[in-house]
């Protein structure tokens, strides 16, 4: 078969995503019916921003479908750092939370990372307590949790049956959110990784010898189909909104990677949107049950 006839295997998100939320909610009713107890996730917000309130909605609509008790705390705009920073207090200490969330960015006068710092480990499913992201960072360490989008990238890989040990990885960017922990996952599961950033020289050559390529730079269709090793497992964190006259919206969502042209090069590749997307709040889901398998019944 010819090169450019080739099509990469679609790795889709929404099904791989759908299976994981129903293993939950089989483990989330077993809780259930043995103590009486269900799994709870609070997720905190503050302000009107638009597209944090459709996040939120997402989260706890994604909760209730698996039968996970979703504690909604609304804060206004102006609420003070101090107040916020008691409200995380009261849900460290609440028996029925296992989970909190707060939704990002804060509002300008509010430290993103005290507040962050303030929630207890053990409930930290969102997994950027500096001490979760350093248990990752470390050899024979375990976090209490991973972060939920790089953990839904490795999810990907194995449920698709793509081999990471020993295996060339580059990961393009360096976020505390995706870029530095998906590399320190794929570190710890036997990868060789590289980063590239934007200091990085050459970009192309060092993406065109990876077997595995995480696209986690929010540049719009930057890594091309000829930037590609043939056969190559592409996992395209990007969401970019690009202008386009023939939406309703005025836009369309791409992701890093020009699709098109890696589909045809690429062994396996995400969509976008499709691909990642769902996986976040399916790992939150399964971080947050995990949080309450280690207290409930104990």
């Amino acid at each position: 078969m010819a090169a450019c006839d080739q099509k990469a295997s679609l790795i889709d998100g929404k099904v791989i995503a759908q299976t994981i939320r129903s293993e939950i909610a089989t483990e989330v009713h077993d809780l259930s019916q043995k103590y009486g107890k269900v799994p709870g996730l609070a997720v905190v917000i503050v302000g009107t921003r638009k597209d944090s309130q459709s996040y939120v909605s997402m989260k706890r609509k994604a909760c209730a479908e698996v039968g996970i008790k979703s504690i909604d705390i609304d804060l206004p705009e102006q609420v003070s750092e101090v107040e916020l920073i008691q409200k995380v207090h009261d849900l460290n200490g609440n028996p029925e939370v296992h989970g909190i969330l707060v939704q990002l960015p804060l509002p300008k006068h509010i430290n993103e990372e005290k507040v962050l710092n303030e929630i207890s480990i053990e409930k930290d499913v969102d997994g950027f307590h500096p001490l979760n992201i350093g248990k990752l960072g470390m050899k024979g360490r375990e976090p209490l949790f991973q972060p939920c989008t790089p953990k839904g990238c490795m999810e990907l890989l194995s449920r698709s049956g793509i081999t990471v040990k020993g295996k060339k990885a580059v990961v393009v960017g360096r976020s505390n959110i995706v870029g530095l922990p998906v590399s320190l996952l794929l570190l710890k599961a036997d990868a060789t990784v590289t980063i590239v950033h934007s200091h990085t020289c050459d970009p192309e050559a060092i993406i065109r010898e990876a077997d595995i390529i995480i696209a986690a730079a929010g540049q719009p269709m930057m890594i091309k189909g000829n930037w590609i090793k043939p056969g190559a497992a592409v996992i395209d964190v990007g969401t970019n909104a690009v202008d386009d006259p023939t939406k309703k919206s005025g836009y369309r969502l791409v992701g890093d990677v020009d699709f098109p042209e890696a589909s045809k090069i690429a062994g396996h590749i995400t969509p976008v949107p499709g691909g990642v997307g769902p996986m976040t709040v399916a790992m939150l889901l399964k971080n947050t049950l995990e949080s309450a398998k280690r207290v409930i019944g104990k």
